[in-house]
């Protein structure tokens, strides 16, 4: 059975059988994945890319890991801001679509092929909600970064304002699935809407940020709430 397949299921899958299912659905949607996400975001995650990169707040020349990379959107900005970035995917095909030409590497970003305190920054976008482990995901994280290191994690958010909640509910539930349908693969942007349920409040993961070694954590709620920003700094 191929990966996006086993998305047409009610339930969500967990653990290992997610893991291999995520790789497997990004494997399969890497050729158009950039063009529906400019159409379903009306181009804002590039403003949300940019406010990431910019939070990180290194010097020129800082080394920092793009996690989840995807097709190299990230590593695209990093480079324009002067850092030097590195691309890490499970996806294979992801990895073969990036375009950013920063080294690459295969690798499950809870089990990094980097040294104890050998980087200085990481970025992550939109892929927390499909991580098996998050706490440990922190924890890595927290084990590559040098003291003073930053993180700065994107991914959806829900709205507080009620009305504002209530039309998103409606557009990423209905007209994101549609779209990636119409687009690339139907069962695949039928997960995205649902993915949402694996994500813990924001609030939780600031705490968990702090005991993983980022004191300073925060969260920061994008356009509305419909993205959030996880930032936070190494403790030295």
């Amino acid at each position: 059975m191929t990966g996006p397949a086993r998305w047409n299921r009610d339930t969500l899958p967990e653990g290992e059988e997610k893991r291999e299912a995520v790789r497997e659905m990004f494997d399969a949607i890497a050729p158009r994945y950039d063009l529906v996400n400019r159409i379903m975001t009306f181009r804002l995650d590039v403003r949300w890319r940019t406010r990431a990169v910019r939070s990180l707040d290194l010097p020129v020349g800082a080394t920092v890991v793009d996690l989840a990379s995807g097709t190299g959107d990230l590593c695209l900005e990093l480079r324009d801001d002067g850092l030097r970035p590195i691309s890490v995917d499970l996806s294979f095909g992801m990895l073969r679509a990036d375009r950013s030409r920063a080294p690459r590497v295969q690798a499950d970003v809870v089990l990094l092929p980097f040294g104890d305190a050998s980087l200085d920054g990481a970025t992550c976008g939109f892929a927390l909600r499909n991580l098996v482990d998050l706490d440990a995901f922190f924890a890595e994280l927290a084990r590559v970064l040098r003291p003073g290191g930053r993180i700065a994690l994107l991914d959806v958010g829900i709205p507080r304002n009620p009305v504002v909640r209530w039309g998103h509910s409606i557009y990423f539930g209905k007209v994101v699935p549609w779209i990636g349908a119409l687009l690339s693969d139907a069962a695949a942007y039928r997960y995205l809407p649902r993915s949402v349920a694996y994500l813990p409040p924001g609030e939780a993961m600031v705490a968990a940020l702090g005991q993983a070694g980022f004191a300073d954590a925060r969260v920061d709620l994008l356009s509305g709430g419909i993205t959030q920003l996880l930032t936070g700094t190494r403790d030295r």
